[in-house]
């Protein structure tokens, strides 16, 4: 069986138009507005040859996207260029903007993105989730989303849909927490819980994650497998330029995947999971040290000023990991290993063993492994960039929407 293969939940990021004039428009709009987007500035004559459109129809499409307060016009292009000088177009700081939250088991974010992709307020909330009510959880949220909200509407942006990031399975629904370990809740409908600001996408945060390494990473390839960690470790799949979510959207829980069947027991019921010696906890124990906010800070401190113990413990978290990541490279055969989250911080101390295990394992040539540039804040960028990119993609529900 073929699983299926998405980009985004159904926030509308990459969903399918009609083949009709109508779907034919929408699509058009879009490809007027992300060319603009990718570029920073263009004229609509630049618009028009880059898009294979006539002049007439492209200055058609961007009456209705500066009308809809997608484009605003910069003033004529730079001196000394032959014949007229035509106006130069921008994608607008006002307007839509992408709400993206994140619950950790140890903090809560939210963050506001514009459609130039710029971040324009950011609120976040430290604390143990873990063994917490989802209601209290989502009261704290909303209130932290309430304040990016007013933060972002004082620099003339309103909300065109809110991105969840859980660290859990989820539903295809978009919207209901099937199962998340870590946080101890089960089948819990997050929709009713969180305030209307437009579509609601609930996902893991493994798939954010990745998602903003693929629309945001310099340079990453359109097939990879992104590996991430907090508490516990996730994993997403990219194939293609879309994510490979699996029949039921649960693909890529790699840290659930055995490294040691007779392990110790792990949340999620079984033995010997991979985030029972390669999560954060699971380090910090071997360590030998005491939990603290920054937990991956004090690791890398300490690693960096020659602890031997938390390097040990760091270089057996690697070996576990490249084992389990064996398993995925030769199922897979990705084009690079993306290490997000925590380990990127962490990556000099997993990485030697991390390799030492992919070298000697994966049946294939070595499979290169990179380090995200976003860390931690990946799957929090993520889930507000999918809003953007829903807008991006289908511009006209602004204009349904007002």
């Amino acid at each position: 069986m073929t699983a299926p293969l998405h980009e985004a939940r159904p926030s509308g990021a990459g969903r399918a138009l009609p083949d009709t004039q109508q779907g034919m428009r929408r699509r058009n709009l879009a490809r007027v507005l992300h060319a603009v987007s990718a570029e920073g500035s263009l004229s609509r004559a630049a618009v028009a040859s880059r898009i294979g459109l006539t002049r007439a129809a492209v200055s058609t499409l961007v009456d209705e996207l500066i009308r809809w307060g997608l484009l605003e016009e910069l003033g004529p292009e730079r001196p000394g260029r032959v014949g007229r000088p035509g106006s130069a177009l921008a994608v607008s700081g006002r307007g839509p903007a992408g709400i993206g939250a994140e619950i950790g088991v140890d903090h809560l974010a939210v963050c506001a993105v514009d459609l130039r992709g710029e971040v324009r307020a950011r609120a976040v909330r430290r604390g143990v989730n873990r063994g917490r009510a989802p209601q209290p959880v989502i009261e704290e949220l909303t209130a932290l989303i309430q304040q990016v909200v007013a933060e972002a509407e004082r620099a003339e942006l309103w909300p065109a849909g809110l991105a969840v990031a859980v660290p859990g399975l989820v539903a295809r629904d978009g919207r209901t927490v099937v199962r998340a370990p870590n946080l101890d809740w089960h089948d819990t409908d997050l929709g009713p819980l969180l305030p209307a600001h437009g579509p609601l996408t609930v996902d893991n945060e493994a798939n954010f994650g990745a998602l903003a390494e693929l629309w945001l990473g310099a340079g990453t390839p359109g097939d990879f497998l992104h590996v991430s960690a907090e508490i516990g470790i996730g994993a997403a799949i990219v194939v293609d330029g879309r994510l490979l979510r699996g029949t039921r959207g649960f693909a890529g829980e790699l840290g659930h995947v055995p490294v040691r069947p007779d392990g110790p027991s792990c949340p999620c019921g079984s033995r010997g999971c991979l985030e029972q010696y390669a999560g954060e906890e699971a380090v910090l124990r071997a360590a030998g040290l005491e939990p603290r906010d920054d937990r991956v800070g004090l690791l890398a401190e300490r690693a960096e000023a020659g602890d031997e113990r938390v390097r040990s413990a760091l270089r057996d978290a690697g070996t576990a990991l490249g084992i389990a990541l064996t398993g995925a490279v030769n199922l897979l055969d990705p084009e690079t290993v993306v290490l997000g989250g925590a380990l990127a911080d962490l990556s000099p101390w997993l990485l030697p063993a991390l390799d030492t295990e992919l070298t000697g394992r994966t049946a294939g040539p070595a499979c290169p492994v990179t380090v995200s540039p976003l860390g931690p804040q990946g799957p929090l960028l993520g889930a507000a960039h999918s809003v953007v990119r829903a807008v991006l993609d289908d511009p006209a529900v602004v204009a349904e929407r007002s």
